[in-house]
């Protein structure tokens, strides 16, 4: 067991003697008070309330077995109730070792059982040896702590950075398309709220909500490979402009497939899927592999439907901003394509806490 003080490591270095003899507290002072700072307790209680008081200090216990008021195995009895036996080292020493108080003992987590009269540079040995071997054991189980909070800060390190990566792609093709990298930002807040708060997200974890709203912000990473007379054109799209328009989206999943590091993200899966599959419709008139119902994936419904309505209340260059209320009569009348009835259901109810996210 370790201390720790103002962050520094501290190894304890007190050791107790719990015995009601003087003589024998005494004589196993003189023995380690070289080698430790000596605590002494003059009965069964005493001892047990000075190592609760501050367990932390103590690098181990000198027990005797016969004390008056709490004798040594009751003692023992509550240090391994409490798992205590398992972080300080516990030394029966007594003229009680009988074989059924050292099967007890053992028991109840004692590292050993001497008897006296003790012999002092065996008793020293023995107990030196146990208290080095719980402070190798804590210094070991301390460097994997470590190790394992360097590598989890370095993952962590990784994720944002990833995740930044992503966002600075997105908001570049945002910019391209004459916008101001708003709208990934509100597609990655709409998606996560919908499955955080409709039945939509039934049966997602939050990890997964999490990794589907962060791949919601690269749906459109295709329309990098659309020309800019098209992307920004302010008028309407001849067919054959719209036909290339309509690339954007195997464009898009083309393009993640090539980001090897995007492979290790748990996100990965669902990036691709939404890209390609954002412009699908329930009644399979989408693109571009005219899924319909529940061929086309969760994730990409719900991205879907917000890009949708964030697309209508937002300034294009080629239109200008419908009103909340104009767009989701657009939306419900299927101006806009048509969409689960169940996802209209869901997005009606949280319309209202959706639309603050438009204010300010």
């Amino acid at each position: 067991m370790e201390n720790r003080e103002n962050g520094v490591s501290m190894v304890p270095q007190t050791m107790l003697i719990v015995d009601d003899d003087f003589i024998n507290r005494s004589i196993l002072e003189n023995i380690f008070s070289s080698y430790y700072r000596i605590e002494e307790a003059e009965d069964g209680e005493e001892g047990l309330d000075k190592i609760l008081r501050n367990p932390e200090r103590l690098c181990a216990v000198l027990l005797d077995v016969v004390m008056p008021r709490m004798n040594g195995i009751e003692v023992l009895r509550q240090l391994q109730e409490k798992g205590l036996t398992e972080k300080i080292p516990v030394f029966l020493i007594t003229a009680e070792a009988s074989d059924s108080v050292m099967k007890e003992g053992y028991q109840l987590g004692v590292m050993d059982v001497i008897g006296k009269p003790v012999v002092p540079y065996i008793v020293l040995r023995r107990v030196q040896s146990v208290v080095e071997l719980f402070r190798a054991r804590e210094r070991l189980s301390n460097v994997v702590e470590l190790q394992q909070s360097e590598l989890l800060e370095k993952a962590r390190r990784i994720v944002e950075l990833n995740q930044g990566m992503i966002e600075a792609l997105a908001a570049a093709i945002e910019f391209r398309d004459g916008e101001s990298g708003e709208h990934v930002r509100r597609i990655h807040d709409i998606t996560k709220y919908m499955l955080l708060n409709t039945e939509m997200g039934r049966g997602f974890s939050q990890e997964s909500v999490e990794n589907i709203a962060l791949a919601a912000i690269m749906h459109d990473v295709g329309k990098i490979a659309i020309p800019d007379a098209i992307l920004n054109k302010p008028g309407k799209l001849t067919p054959e402009e719209y036909e290339i328009m309509k690339t954007h989206t195997v464009q898009g999943e083309r393009l993640l497939e090539t980001i090897p590091q995007l492979r290790e993200s748990e996100a990965y899966f669902y990036a691709c899927d939404i890209a390609r599959h954002h412009h699908e419709r329930w009644d399979g008139r989408g693109y571009p592999d005219g899924q319909k119902e529940d061929e086309i994936s969760v994730w990409a419904q719900v991205v879907s439907l917000a890009d949708v309505y964030d697309a209508l209340t937002s300034k294009r260059v080629y239109k200008n901003a419908f009103s909340a209320e104009r767009a989701l009569e657009m939306i419900l009348n299927g101006e806009c394509g048509t969409f689960n009835p169940r996802l209209l259901d869901c997005f009606m109810q949280v319309e209202p806490q959706i639309r603050k996210m438009y204010e300010g």
